[in-house]
């Protein structure tokens, strides 16, 4: 085991790397941690067989536990089983996949690394950070689904199960705490996607230990962390039914009373820069399936609004514990999702992105996804399509929303002003003690900090680029506190000179 008063290395940096490797710093000096592992690093691939690696998650830190999640799926869905790794250092390994009867299975404690068993493939991921509650020893893992996204008749139980939701694990024994699902059978990608919050937070009732879970589908659930209870009540709501042919959809969806919602898209709706443009994205309108929130997948396809990029994404949400207030930022885009028969598919076609093709591999469908757009390239949907968010914890009520971003940036041509459409933003929100919540990822490249009580903007800054990033914050050394955020990137969303 690495001691963590190790002399040569007495402050740590760990990095996750895409490859599933998990790298120690000298958080001095940044060499290597050369007691840690082989050298410095753990590679979590050793002996677990051919997959695709992958890691999107910090590692966390809990007790003499370091606490990482890491994507490992092989292709197709048909492979079999491979074996996960043995640890021999202090790492509670709990790579993003579920096997077996049990949940328990898949860890890899140091002191109980023989009883790894194998992996399927393409089980549930969890691609978002985890979060951890060092009282209640308790880890939570936000859920990804099984894949493939867009047809589900092949899950398992345990798919069916531990997808799309909130998984809480003990860190003594490795065994679920308690699950909740916030999407039955999963068809359109509405994963779990940002980090869990966790708030002790004042109730009627008196103080509860809270997790609150930001969604794509704009539920904000607040649950007990220790029970997984709701504190927020959610109520299941009908659903669209009619899946494709060989699949199912559920009867009803989880909703909670707290979310950022928008109503159920109608024709009145569609929007365009001209009548010509209005009229065929009315047209385009009707030609689609849509019966509200959770409208299957289908041949000739189907608007799923909210979109893929969700209402909130893998930003999440910025809480002040002090004022029990939350700020988000809020994406409205409709998307349209259509199944593809797989003999239509030619072989290495398809995209990662969001958009385009989705391969689906092992499906008998792929599935063509992108936003709902008019010809001009325009969303079809009235603005706003993107807002900034202050809710009240204690009464669970949106106080103030509005929208975020212009048009600057997205257009054909150069104008140092947008028009205030509200656009989506690709980053995370940032609230400091003092009430000013910040948030930049918007398609106009600005920094933009409001007040979290009363949503008045305080301040703007141009950036170099896009900030697709989450902000923070520190003192320095002339007693000023300073906002940094990365800025190097574009939102590939839809054509470039609507949202760049």
């Amino acid at each position: 085991m690495v001691s963590e008063t190790d002399v040569m290395c007495p402050r740590r940096l760990y990095l996750p790397t895409a490859d599933a490797r998990l790298i120690a710093l000298n958080a001095d000096t940044g060499e290597r941690c050369a007691s840690f592992g082989d050298n410095g690093e753990i590679d979590l691939t050793n002996n677990i067989g051919d997959f695709s690696p992958g890691a999107t998650t910090p590692p966390h830190r809990l007790r003499s536990l370091r606490i990482w999640s890491f994507w490992a799926a092989t292709s197709p869905i048909t492979a079999p089983p491979t074996n996960l790794p043995a640890l021999s250092v202090p790492l509670m390994c709990i790579p993003a996949s579920w096997c077996g009867t049990g949940i328990a299975a898949i860890l890899t404690i140091p002191t109980r690394c023989q009883k790894a068993k194998s992996i399927r493939a393409t089980p549930p991921n969890v691609w978002a950070p985890i979060s951890v509650d060092e009282e209640l020893g308790l880890v939570y893992l936000p859920m990804g689904n099984a894949t493939p996204d867009q047809y589900g008749a092949d899950r398992t139980e345990n798919d069916e199960t531990y997808s799309a939701g909130l998984v809480a694990l003990n860190v003594d024994d490795g065994q679920v705490a308690w699950v909740y699902q916030f999407v039955h059978h999963d068809l359109w990608d509405m994963d779990t996607p940002a980090q869990p919050v966790l708030i002790d937070l004042a109730t009627d009732g008196g103080t509860q230990p809270a997790v609150i879970q930001p969604t794509k589908q704009g539920s904000l659930y607040v649950l007990n962390r220790e029970t997984g209870e709701p504190i927020v009540p959610i109520e299941e709501v009908p659903a669209p039914q009619g899946a494709v042919e060989g699949d199912w959809t559920a009867e009803t969806q989880p909703r909670s009373a707290l979310n950022l919602l928008p109503p159920p898209l109608t024709e009145r709706d569609m929007w365009g820069a001209s009548p010509f443009d209005q009229m065929m994205c009315r047209i385009q309108f009707n030609s689609l399936r849509y019966e509200g929130q959770y409208t299957p997948p289908s041949l000739e396809g189907s608007i799923v609004y909210p979109g893929n990029v969700g209402v909130m994404n893998w930003g999440g949400v910025a809480v002040d514990p002090k004022r029990q207030a939350l700020f988000t930022g809020a994406k409205y885009l409709a998307f349209v999702s259509t199944l593809v028969p797989r003999e239509e598919v030619e072989e290495g076609q398809g995209s990662a992105s969001e958009q385009g093709l989705q391969p689906n591999a092992g499906a008998p469908y792929a599935v063509e996804l992108g936003p709902l757009l008019s010809v001009l390239g325009l969303p079809c949907q009235a603005p706003s399509w993107g807002d900034v968010a202050g809710i009240d914890l204690q009464s669970a009520e949106v106080v103030w929303k509005h929208r975020n971003g212009t048009t600057r940036d997205s257009m054909p041509f150069d104008l140092p002003i947008g028009l205030n459409v509200g656009v989506p933003a690709l980053g995370g929100p940032l609230t400091t003690a003092g009430g000013v919540s910040f948030l930049s990822g918007t398609l106009d490249q600005y920094l933009r900090g409001y007040d979290i009580t009363t949503g008045e903007e305080l301040y703007k800054a141009r950036l170099p680029a896009g900030g697709q990033a989450t902000p923070m914050t520190y003192t320095g050394q002339d007693g000023r506190q300073y906002v940094v955020v990365t800025a190097g990137a574009t939102a590939p969303l839809v054509p470039r000179w609507v949202i760049t």
